[in-house]
């Protein structure tokens, strides 16, 4: 194939810029679907995906357009997600092209993970195309909105396109400007083969399905192929691209993207970032491949029925061909059972894991609290890695305790400056900076601890900033802290998987709020039940679960007084016993509980 008529790019925005949209209005405009055959959100093919209104995974598509000049092009698209959770799968759609569209909302203007979308791009070298959507509202300030990203591109002369994804309008314009501007791939197509594994996905029938860019060479069906970082070597089975339906072909060459499916049994082989090459005629050297990111959050995942192991071990291994930025362990708890510690990007990574692991398998899952990953220098030198509880060293052995901190950026209006401020100070936080981008935006660079923006940061900062507000993060080192192990006690028994690493001097006010949680989760025994917060051996917080209350007297109609007592006396010492060996029922919203404490 003419590497001239390739252009291979992808469209990176904020959260609800209208990326997905304007992904089904150029697959519309260049007929990639059918008319009967269309929906919204057509790239969005997870359920979750549709039900949230977010892009999760990114998806690829060719298309194909017939320009002004009278040739036409093949348009290999990528759509990717905009929370910052979802990041790493913007870096890995970043790799695999030579431009982007970086969409900003008129209305919304610049954001922050406008801001964290646009370095990426232009570390990877890409030709950036800003485009201005949403210019039909009515409150679009689409002026304002174009000084905000020439100044975030530090241009005043670049060109921008102003679209409205929903109306169709100027979508042939930015059609022409992409063919235009987009460079070509540049690529040997007669060199050794060198591609690019990008993604991958488990399909029941095809197997492991391995999305790739070809760099150079040409990559054919029936080739036999290797794995160059795990040296697995694979005969190729069927080649294809995506239309957006799979669609198999005889071969790929350098500049294309498709996908490729082989005898590939191991979920292991294969890695994002890693070269194919062709067993036979191998390239030099790999590909640079791109930067692997390090959970941020950690969590225990348990099945609720222990019978189910096995199928939760089955489907973490094949949901991580899905997910390259999920990892996970083999953990064993002796409240839970057999398990698996699980490593996440943030809060809404996590849930969504779950989410698709639940619909995806049927299985039912326990998730512990979550947590970050302290860093624990002991007396004798030795530094340890801690993610959860259990992992803590005694205090005698302990010498400094660090945490993880991030840099963070903070697009707010003006007027909520002193409210966003007194929140990153409520949040043990550090200003850095404060820059007017206008007279009504203003950007906050603030420094905090990553386990104080887990929990409710981000809703805290969009309800003080009426919905305005955006922010993003980066991890910028550890820093010393006074941390202590706040544990929850039922009727006296430790209840590991609700333990969690607090500062000190907040675990007062955490192990209070804890305790008042859980009283109204844990069901009504038919014994007392009390919920305990400790720190060692010490109580910081106390409260208890009424009994369920039998009426054993009510069948009994007048008569001596004796008898009735005697029944009460049975009763009290029957309650005894069962708080002795009863065992406290706890719900899958009680293991939840400190999520959702504000």
């Amino acid at each position: 194939m003419d590497q001239s008529l390739i252009r291979n790019f992808c469209i990176i925005a904020h959260i609800d810029h209208g990326k997905s949209t304007l992904a089904d209005r150029l697959l519309q405009m260049s007929g990639a679907v059918d008319a009967r055959d269309f929906r919204d959100q057509v790239l969005d093919d997870m359920d979750l995906e549709r039900e949230r209104g977010i892009t999760i995974k990114a998806s690829s598509v060719r298309l194909q357009y017939a320009a002004a000049d009278g040739r036409t092009y093949i348009l290999d698209l990528i759509d990717t997600p905009g929370h910052v959770d979802f990041s790493f799968e913007v870096t890995k759609s970043l790799q695999a092209c030579e431009g982007t569209l970086l969409v900003v909302d008129a209305a919304q203007g610049v954001e922050a993970q406008t801001v964290a979308n646009y370095l990426l791009a232009s570390e990877q070298g890409l030709t950036v195309l800003p485009v201005i959507n949403k210019v039909d509202l009515g409150h679009a300030q689409v002026e304002r909105t174009a000084q905000e990203i020439r100044q975030l591109m530090q241009d005043s002369e670049v060109a921008i396109t102003p679209v409205s994804a929903k109306a169709g309008q100027g979508i042939r314009e930015l059609f022409e400007r992409i063919v235009r501007d987009v460079p070509p791939p540049r690529g040997d197509a007669a060199a050794p083969l060198s591609a690019l594994v990008f993604d991958s996905t488990f399909d029941s029938y095809k197997g492991i399905i391995v999305y790739v860019r070809i760099v150079d060479g040409t990559l054919r069906r029936g080739m036999s192929i290797t794995f160059m970082g795990r040296k697995a070597k694979f005969q190729v089975q069927e080649l294809g691209i995506t239309t957006p339906a799979l669609q198999p072909v005889d071969s790929l060459s350098a500049g294309e993207v498709g996908y490729l499916t082989a005898t590939i049994r191991n979920p292991h082989d294969v890695i994002p970032g890693d070269t194919v090459t062709e067993t036979d005629r191998p390239a030099a050297a790999q590909l640079p491949g791109f930067r692997r990111l390090k959970p941020m959050v950690f969590a225990g995942i348990y099945p609720a029925n222990t019978q189910e192991l096995n199928t939760l071990r089955t489907a973490m291994e094949k949901f991580v061909l899905t997910d390259a930025a999920f990892q996970y362990a083999p953990e064993q708890s002796e409240a839970l059972g057999q398990g698996f510690r699980c490593g996440f990007l943030g809060l809404l990574h996590m849930e969504i894991v779950q989410e698709r692991l639940e619909r995806e398998y049927g299985v039912d899952l326990v998730l512990t609290t979550p947590s970050v990953v302290y860093q624990v220098t002991k007396r004798n030198g030795q530094t340890l890695e801690i993610d959860s509880p259990a992992k803590l060293p005694s205090g005698a052995e302990i010498a400094q305790i660090q945490e993880p901190y991030v840099l963070a950026v903070l697009l707010i209006p003006a007027d909520c400056l002193s409210a966003a401020m007194e929140l990153v100070k409520q949040k043990r936080g550090a200003h850095r900076s404060t820059e007017f981008l206008s007279d009504t935006r203003v950007k906050l660079m603030v420094e905090l601890p990553l386990s104080e923006i887990l929990v409710d940061f981000y809703d805290r900062l969009k309800s003080l900033s009426r919905g305005y507000g955006s922010f993003d993060y980066d991890l910028a080192g550890f820093r010393s802290t006074n941390l202590v192990r706040l544990d929850i006690l039922l009727n006296g028994d430790l209840c590991e998987p609700l333990s969690m690493l607090v500062v000190k001097e907040k675990a007062y006010e955490r192990g209070k709020a804890m305790v008042e949680k859980l009283k109204g989760l844990i069901p009504r025994q038919l014994f007392e039940v009390a919920v305990q917060a400790a720190i060692g051996s010490h109580i910081v917080a106390r409260d208890s679960v009424r009994a369920l209350a039998k009426n054993v007297t009510g069948k009994c109609y007048g008569g001596d007084i004796t008898r009735k007592r005697k029944l009460w006396d049975k009763q009290r010492e029957g309650k005894k016993r069962m708080k002795q060996f009863g065992r406290v029922e706890i719900p899958q919203e009680a293991f939840l509980a400190a999520l959702k404490l504000s």
